[in-house]
């Protein structure tokens, strides 16, 4: 197949093309170059989305179209090019209106309000969810073949957030027994899925021909479990010290990411459906995912690999700190 990598050069969307060239596909990434390079055995064609889709990349034919845009008008303009490709497009769940009903799926959970202009997500963060859910009715409308792939968490090896990559780094090399800051509960559930398990199946899907919407996502599960399998991963036995959400706060410990955030943990119950959505359905269509405890493993490497890797949360003397006032 000749597929058309939307991106190519961070994370998810070079996960696909590593994945489609290793599979013996033609892969041609469109991007400005700026993030970094293609993978080996792409072929990397300059384009900037801010403006009209050269007409030399326009010209050419492909099978199969894979976009991880955010931005309506990016997406209008290149659907408009190539409207016969089998299209995968990347969303998010953050496209859902309920983010507190675990076990929810796209049959089960209404969208948010599309925004259909062009937002700073600088100044409105919040326009997200809106855009992407815009950026999905006109993939739907314009391609009679059309994927709509939704994810939640993703982790794994070069991740640009660094909010999983908090764990392994937190934990790597830790001597036994050492305590372990841990947000919430042991039993809240959550939910990842790893870049590379994420980008086989986008991959499938374009071979199969794939169409419909599902979710982007792991088994929800215990973030005692997640945090035990990631710790084993990685040959460590933390002493887990568990704090209420409320004391977190009471320190101004952040959720989810950022600085002096704890991530994975998030306040409950409001958001106990974001991570945790119904899987089966993603499952039965092809999506196979790996042990966190890999995912952890191969990440840790990277990281080692890569010292000015971002990595996000509290830093260790804020920890101290925070375990030194309960």
């Amino acid at each position: 197949m000749r597929i058309l990598v939307l991106g190519g050069t961070v994370f998810l969307s070079r996960a696909v093309a590593v994945e489609a060239v290793a599979r013996g596909h033609e892969v041609v990434c469109a991007s400005r170059g700026a993030s970094g390079e293609v993978p080996a055995g792409a072929t990397h064609v300059t384009f900037d989305r801010s403006g009209p889709v050269p007409g030399s990349l326009a010209a050419e034919s492909f099978d199969a179209v894979v976009d991880v845009a955010r931005i309506p008008s990016w997406v209008r303009a290149t659907v408009e090019a190539w409207p016969d490709a089998h299209w995968t497009f990347v969303s998010t769940v953050n496209v859902y209106e309920d983010e507190s009903t675990p076990g929810g799926t796209p049959a089960t959970l209404a969208l948010r309000s599309p925004e259909h202009d062009d937002v700073d997500l600088a100044e409105h963060p919040e326009a997200y969810g809106p855009m992407k859910v815009a950026c999905e009715s006109i993939v739907r409308s314009s391609v009679e073949r059309a994927f709509v792939c939704r994810p939640g968490l993703i982790v794994g090896p070069e991740d640009p957030t660094g909010r999983f990559t908090y764990w392994p780094a937190r934990l790597a090399d830790l001597p036994d027994g050492e305590p372990v800051l841990a947000g919430g509960s042991p039993d809240d559930v959550v939910q990842v899925v790893d870049v590379r398990d994420l980008a086989a199946w986008i991959v499938s899907a374009a071979e199969s021909g794939l169409t419909g919407d599902l979710d982007g996502v792991g088994p929800a599960v215990p973030l005692g479990d997640l945090l035990a399998e990631v710790a084993a991963g990685l040959g460590v036995s933390p002493a887990w010290t568990w704090v209420p959400a409320e004391d977190l706060e009471a320190r101004d410990v952040v959720p989810w990411m950022g600085p002096r955030s704890l991530p994975l943990w998030l306040p409950r119950p409001a958001y106990d459906g974001m991570v945790a959505h119904d899987w089966t359905p993603s499952r039965d269509a092809g999506l196979a995912v790996r042990p966190v405890g890999e995912t952890a493993r191969d990440t840790l490497a990277w990281l080692r690999a890569t010292p000015d890797a971002p990595v996000t949360g509290l830093t260790r003397e804020e920890e101290r700190e925070v375990l030194g006032s309960l």
